[in-house]
């Protein structure tokens, strides 16, 4: 892995700049403190880049983000996004679902059948870095042959194997029996709808879209509306849990991810009023003490 990781940093125009800045400023706060080497580069992308070249997602852009380690967009609805993922290498999919301050579900799962299996597989890894736990939720032959195989070579893993309606009732009544969830394709997204409804907050919900060959696209799960712009009054919660997200399975820093998660879940403990700069001014202030140094999960993950 080279010293220097770099992200680049997809904001668009409405909200996107002033959320984006937001995440930067928690990017270097927390890589600061844990003396990470990242380096955010700003490309133009969606309004900002029509405004600049005609184009939503020009020349430069595209040769741009593909010699990064992670890209970082700003908004999840911005159509041109859809571009982006169809340059990429993209084979599986993952979402952290946050219930509460320091609680949260990493949802896994592949963006096709044909990658079912890359997808179990990093998923049954994410687990060993946590808690040792995962729940693997799918009926068809093919997918539970999958899991038996990734399951042999995990000794000492909690590994249980609910239904969909089991998995649902589960998320609903205490969603800190699961821990990692890896599902059928078709099931992702379901889940993780049920998840963040549950949650009672879609601020809560950061996805990622992931790849062996390039770099991962990750962005947050809901979107601030662009008469928001300017006023500095847009919820940058969402961002900042996504990269928390990045660092973890972009950059492979779990315990810079976990520092910002925690400092984010305590300013939301602490009723911090959700504008723009006062939430990541009190996150920034909240990262010494929400620090873990717990290098064992950088290295499994590697």
């Amino acid at each position: 892995m080279n010293d220097t990781q770099t992200v680049a940093c997809l904001a668009g125009d409405g909200v996107g700049p002033e959320l984006m800045a937001a995440a930067a400023r928690a990017l270097d706060g927390v890589a600061r403190l844990h003396a990470l080497d990242v380096d955010d580069v700003h490309l133009p992308f969606a309004g900002e880049a029509v405004t600049r070249s005609g184009h939503a997602l020009p020349a430069e852009t595209r040769a741009g983000y593909r010699r990064v380690d992670a890209i970082l967009v700003a908004s999840p609805h911005e159509p041109a996004l859809d571009g982006v993922k169809a340059d990429l290498h993209l084979a599986w999919r993952i979402a952290r679902v946050h219930f509460g301050a320091n609680r949260d579900v990493v949802f896994f799962g592949a963006v096709d059948t044909a990658n079912d299996r890359r997808a179990i597989a990093r998923a049954f890894t994410c687990a060993a870095s946590r808690r040792g736990r995962i729940a693997c939720v799918g009926d068809s032959a093919d997918w539970r042959e999958a899991v038996e195989r990734e399951r042999g070579r995990w000794g000492g893993m909690n590994v249980a194997l609910p239904t969909l309606g089991e998995a649902l009732v589960g998320l609903k009544e205490d969603a800190g029996a699961f821990d990692v969830l890896v599902s059928e394709s078709h099931l992702l997204t379901p889940l993780v709808d049920a998840a963040a409804h549950f949650a009672e907050s879609k601020a809560a919900v950061a996805h990622a879209w992931m790849s062996d060959e390039g770099p991962g696209v990750f962005l947050p799960g809901s979107s601030e509306p662009d008469e928001h712009a300017g006023f500095g009054v847009a919820d940058p919660t969402a961002m900042l849990f996504t990269t928390s997200l990045l660092l973890a399975e972009g950059l492979r820093r779990r315990s810079a991810s976990r520092t910002l998660e925690r400092a984010v879940g305590e300013a939301i403990g602490a009723s911090t009023p959700r504008e723009t700069r006062e939430f990541t001014d009190a996150v920034l202030q909240l990262l010494p003490q929400a620090r873990t140094d717990v290098d064992h999960f950088d290295e499994v993950w590697r």
